[in-house]
């Protein structure tokens, strides 16, 4: 009897970690731009080439998430419509390329990068684990920028929400990793423009130690450090575990599976998971 409530007692010692709650953080250097897809507005448009350096900024492109013909002509007329004068295209499906130094040399001196909308896992695919992926982060580590739309913005969240090959309706498929440039958080898209607002707790029931953020279409969240601040049109929605008041109110009754807004202006503390009072 003790020897099996000792082993009971070990088993949940080593079982216990995953349910404990785990810090959220950003990058320690550079910023995220992560825009829940739909039309890029000039202020976002205008941040990311600013923050990349204006005039001598150095944009890579990465349009690998679509699935068409149409190889981010898009998002390059966008950058070089407000002013970006080194806008570069990079992309392959094949893991073998995007593994060499060839490939990889507009990343040595990019001081920018944006991943286009269309399917996560298709990033995921091409780049995880070569040395295009450990580039882009190398872009961050050099106090760049990088940024991403609709599935270029699911890939910078350490879990991938979206990435079964079958469809994009499956919150928890059989690509589960982004590339983590926001610990311990499942990022979505597109969120309220197709109502996806409850689909995230098809993921935390799974992952429950998770932060999960919901951005609307034409909206982002420019991330520094452990903070971010919303940006743009519409809504961010945190899943926290926790109810937030715009205007103070207390629940006498708080649901089961809560979750909140923010809008333009918010900020929000990434590792201890609350919203940042406005400034006075």
């Amino acid at each position: 009897m003790i020897v099996r409530i000792a082993f009971l007692f070990i088993a949940f010692l080593l079982g216990a970690p995953s349910a404990l709650p785990q810090t959220t953080t950003g990058p320690d250097k550079g910023t995220l731009i992560v825009h829940g897809g739909g039309r890029m507005q000039d202020d976002i448009a205008q941040k990311f080439i600013e923050l990349a350096g204006c005039d001598d900024g150095k944009i890579v492109v990465v349009p690998t998430a679509a699935g068409g013909d149409n190889f981010g002509e898009r998002s390059l007329e966008i950058f070089k419509k407000y002013g970006a004068r080194n806008v570069t295209l990079l992309h392959t499906r094949d893991r073998k390329t995007a593994n060499s130094e060839e490939f990889i040399k507009p990343l040595k001196e990019a001081t920018a990068v944006w991943f286009g909308g269309g399917r996560q896992w298709r990033l995921v695919d091409a780049y995880s684990g070569t040395k295009a992926e450990e580039a882009f982060r190398e872009v961050l580590e050099r106090g760049g920028v990088v940024g991403g739309s609709s599935a270029g913005a699911t890939i910078q969240g350490s879990f991938l929400a979206r990435g079964d090959t079958r469809n994009n309706q499956i919150m928890s498929g059989d690509h589960k990793n982004g590339f983590g440039y926001i610990k311990n958080v499942a990022i979505d898209q597109h969120v309220i423009a197709r109502n996806r607002q409850f689909d995230m707790f098809d993921i935390l029931k799974e992952r429950p130690e998770l932060l999960g953020l919901g951005i609307d279409e034409n909206t982002a969240i420019i991330v520094k450090k452990n903070e971010f601040e919303v940006v743009g049109e519409n809504y961010v929605v945190v899943y926290d575990g926790t109810f937030w008041s715009r205007e103070g109110t207390s629940l006498k009754t708080v649901p089961k599976a809560p979750f909140y807004f923010l809008r333009r202006g918010d900020r929000y503390d990434l590792a201890n998971r609350k919203v940042i009072p406005r400034r006075r």
